[in-house]
């Protein structure tokens, strides 16, 4: 027992100074590069996890020996404790606007204006003809007057920020009449009922779920009512046995009866989705021309866009907007506002938008097109198939991030499957591997199958050198699966 305690003792002493470690030439050089407080600290979890080997297995860990496979260690924990969190990745999830995977990628020309903006003084919030202080706003509103007829716009950072400052500004402290059938509640939290408490509103629900009409809003109006909302029912889908009322018959009531009419559009489509078979999206140009007062939505969904909320509308009830103290706390700033102008001036031009906008080119990709991709890909597999059979499989895309839920496009998938004797790896393991790759690809596991979707790519090249890579390795044993 004595010697054990003995040996147990000298295999501590063995273990370098923290000094001694921190003289090491190449760890010093690590200490200039990464920072000497940080090399300091993972030196000591490396020491920590030293002492618990010697205290478990009552030996050395092998770098006390060689110096090389120390540095060589904490090289590689240093270059992994920096990696940036936010990563590339390429979304063949099957689904475009993909919540977790930052919704919709922007343009090269926004990229280039966030740039531009990043790296120099701009004029945010400065009037160059006048020479004076300006709005920050002040830009996209014109735009937005172009686009959409709309007198002006309000920017704050998503649409639910956009809903709260709406309905903070038009009716703090009074009643705002919604149909039950539109009390939608989205990811994240984001329930109507609960921001109109946040906002000071009254909540009053009228109809039924199924079915709400024109008389139960006119009963429902009351002294206190200051406005109509209508939420655009966008994540989901009601059928069957229904009735509703559109915001044109809605906006002769609210003028007969002096409350503004105002309206959750959620995902805003400045342009008609049809072409791509998809249903018609109520776009906020013809919900203004409807009568409607004021329409938010979101930046960064079907406008393709940065995270935004925009709410357009007549120039009285914006100014509410823009002077309560909500605003201040919700605005956006510089880099947003300058990826959401070159959004916007891309929809200038309806002829090249298709090509402009990251999420409409998805849409708009040929089913053939992505036919020819994938046996394409499918000739870069070579030592994948002796452990999966790989197939080009006929699948559906959907829009994704609560938009247009009951439609889905037609796209094509490589599709993984394991041999039908069970002895090879499982596609959990295949999955990890796409997910290590310099890019990492984001694919779906469905039926024990995993699924890449072809019409969620950006790069049909950069695609094929990721499994062109994969493959190599797997044939060379250098991943074993």
């Amino acid at each position: 027992m004595t010697q054990a305690i003995n040996t147990q003792q000298a295999l501590y002493r063995a273990l370098p100074a923290m000094d001694t470690l921190l003289l090491i030439p190449q760890v010093i050089g690590l200490s200039r590069q990464y920072g000497a407080a940080f090399v300091k600290n993972t030196l000591t979890g490396l020491l920590n996890q030293a002492r618990q080997q010697i205290a478990k297995q009552h030996s050395l860990p092998h770098w006390c020996l060689d110096q090389t496979a120390l540095v060589d260690w904490l090289t590689q924990q240093l270059q992994l404790q920096s990696r940036h969190s936010m990563t590339p990745v390429m979304n063949l999830s099957g689904t475009v606007l993909h919540t977790n995977l930052g919704r919709s990628q922007l343009s090269e020309a926004a990229i280039t204006a966030v740039t531009d903006v990043m790296r120099y003084p701009v004029p945010l919030e400065f009037d160059m003809g006048a020479g004076k202080r300006g709005h920050r706003d002040s830009r996209i509103s014109e735009l937005v007057h172009e686009l959409t007829g709309a007198q002006a716009c309000c920017v704050v950072n998503n649409n639910a920020a956009a809903v709260l400052l709406m309905l903070a500004a038009v009716a703090p402290g009074k009643e705002v009449i919604v149909s039950r059938g539109e009390l939608v509640e989205i990811g994240g939290a984001f329930r109507i009922p609960d921001i109109m408490a946040q906002a000071g509103c009254k909540l009053v629900e009228v109809g039924c779920t199924n079915r709400t009409h024109l008389k139960d809003y006119a009963a429902a109006i009351t002294d206190n009512t200051a406005a109509i909302m209508k939420v655009h029912t966008s994540n989901y889908h009601i059928s069957g046995f229904t009735a509703a009322v559109s915001e044109a018959e809605l906006a002769g009531l609210c003028q007969a009866r002096g409350v503004a009419l105002i309206s959750d559009l959620g995902s805003g489509a400045l342009t008609d989705l049809a072409r791509f078979g998809l249903d018609s999206e109520p776009m906020p140009q013809q919900m203004l021309n409807g009568g409607v007062d004021l329409v938010s939505f979101s930046g960064d969904k079907l406008l393709g866009g940065p995270q935004a909320g925009l709410v357009v509308g007549q120039q009285a009830l914006i100014d509410k907007l823009q002077s309560h103290p909500l605003k201040r706390a919700l605005r956006c700033d510089k880099m947003t506002l300058a990826a959401l102008e070159a959004t916007l001036l891309a929809y200038r031009n309806p002829e090249t938008l298709d090509n402009e906008l990251p999420m409409l080119r998805k849409l708009a990709r040929p089913v053939p097109e992505l036919n020819a991709v994938g046996e394409w890909l499918l000739a870069q597999c070579r030592a994948l198939h002796q452990y999966f059979s790989i197939t080009l499989t006929p699948c559906e895309t959907q829009v994704g991030s609560g938009s247009q839920p009951h439609v889905l496009l037609p796209s094509v998938a490589l599709c993984f499957s394991p041999k039908e004797d069970n002895s090879g790896p499982g596609v959990r393991a295949l999955e990890q591997c796409f997910k290590a790759a310099t890019v990492s690809v984001i694919g779906r596991i469905s039926a024990n199958r995993l699924w890449l979707d072809l019409r969620g790519c950006d790069d049909d090249a950069a695609l094929g050198r990721v499994i062109a890579t994969l493959d190599a390795a797997l044939s060379r044993g250098e991943i074993s699966l």
